[in-house]
C-alpha cells in the first residue's frame, strides 16, 4: 500500500512539474515569442529620460534600452512611467522591465528583484563656483534647496539640521529656482546638474559633497530567473566591452566606475 501510495505521489509531481516551471520563468520566453520587449522609462527626467525636437524619447536609459532590445533580439516598445509608477507597471504587467533611474533600495528589493548595477547615481550637494562648501556643517545657516520627498531630502533634514531647507515639488521647480537666482546651493542626483546649469550658463552649479552613492538597476518582476540571469549577463558584457560606459559618458559627462560595478555583480 505504501509503494502504491508513492508511485501515485511521484507521478502527480511529475505530471505538476511542467506547469509550475512554466509558471514559475516564463517572461523571458514570452518576449522572444512576442518579438517586443516592454520597457518602462520615465522621460521626464533627462538626462535618463527626454524626448528630442521631434519628440521622440532619448537619453541615457533609453539608449540602453534599445541596446539591450537589439541584443536580445526583439524590438523594443518603450512605456512611458513615472517615478511613482515604475513599479507598479511591473507588477501588473504593464512592462516586462524596468529601466528609469531605479536605484537599488532594501524596501523596492522585498517586492521586485533587481539586476547587477549598470550605473552609479550619486547624490550631492551642489552650487555656484563662488560658493565654497566642503562639509555639511558649512550649510548652517544656508538656503539649500531640494525636492520635496526625495532621498536629499531625507538626509539633509536628518544630516544638516542648521541649513534652511527649501523644498520644492519637482526638479523643473527646483532648477527654476536656481536658474533665477532664489538659490545658490542644491541637494539633488549629480546626474542633473548639466539640465539644472543648462537653464542659465551664468549660474552653472558644480558638485560640492557627495552625501551617498546609489546604484541603479534594471527591474524585474520577482521569480523571474532566467530572465534576471540573461539581463545579468548582458549587463556583465556591456560593461566590460565598454558599451554602457560609453552611453553614460554621452548623456551625462562622467565616467561610470566599471571596475566597482563589475565587482558588485561578481
Amino acid at each position: 500500500m505504501n509503494k502504491r501510495i508513492l508511485l501515485r505521489l511521484i507521478a502527480g509531481a511529475a505530471l505538476s512539474l511542467p506547469f509550475a516551471v512554466s509558471a514559475f520563468a516564463d517572461t523571458l520566453d514570452d518576449i522572444k515569442k512576442a518579438g517586443k520587449i516592454r520597457v518602462a522609462i520615465d522621460t521626464a527626467i533627462p538626462p535618463f529620460g527626454m524626448t528630442d525636437d521631434k519628440m521622440q524619447p532619448t537619453g541615457s536609459d533609453v539608449d540602453l534600452a534599445k541596446l539591450l532590445a537589439k541584443d536580445l533580439g526583439v524590438q523594443l516598445e518603450i512605456v512611458t512611467t513615472t517615478g511613482p509608477s515604475r513599479i507598479p507597471m511591473l507588477q501588473t504587467n504593464k512592462a516586462d522591465v524596468v529601466i528609469s533611474t531605479l536605484s537599488i533600495t532594501p524596501d523596492r528589493a522585498k517586492v521586485i528583484d533587481f539586476s547587477i548595477p549598470y550605473a552609479d547615481h550619486p547624490s550631492v550637494v551642489a552650487g555656484l563656483k563662488s560658493v565654497q562648501i566642503k562639509s555639511l556643517a558649512d550649510l548652517d545657516g544656508k538656503r539649500v534647496a531640494v525636492v520635496r520627498g526625495t532621498t536629499q531630502d531625507s538626509d539633509l533634514t536628518k544630516q544638516a539640521k542648521g541649513a534652511q531647507i527649501v523644498r520644492y515639488e519637482d526638479d523643473a521647480a527646483m532648477a527654476l529656482a536656481v536658474a533665477s537666482g532664489q538659490v545658490d546651493i542644491l541637494a539633488t542626483a549629480r546626474s542633473l546638474l548639466p539640465a539644472i546649469s543648462k537653464k542659465n550658463p551664468a549660474r552653472t552649479v558644480e558638485p560640492k559633497i557627495i552625501m551617498q552613492t546609489n546604484w541603479l538597476a534594471i527591474g524585474v518582476r520577482k521569480d523571474e530567473p532566467k530572465l534576471l540571469a540573461w539581463i545579468n549577463d548582458w549587463v556583465k558584457t556591456n560593461l566590460k566591452n565598454g558599451k554602457l560606459a560609453a552611453i553614460y559618458k554621452q548623456y551625462h559627462g562622467v565616467d561610470i566606475p566599471t571596475d566597482e560595478l563589475l565587482q558588485k555583480g561578481s
